[in-house]
């Protein structure tokens, strides 16, 4: 069976990056994408849903 992923975009404090990023990696979400905004840096990211 496939992998169903679940995804969430997180605004980015530039000063608190890596906290905030390591938090949501602690949680299983997977940075796949930062882009910057018009709001800013926004992080995409995923993990798997589970079953």
């Amino acid at each position: 069976m496939a992998v169903r992923w679940e995804y969430v975009t997180v605004p980015l404090i530039v000063h608190a990056t890596k906290t905030i990023l390591d938090q949501w990696g602690a949680d299983g979400w997977e940075l796949v994408q930062v882009l910057d905004g018009e709001t800013g840096l926004v992080a995409y990211l995923k993990r798997p849903v589970e079953q």
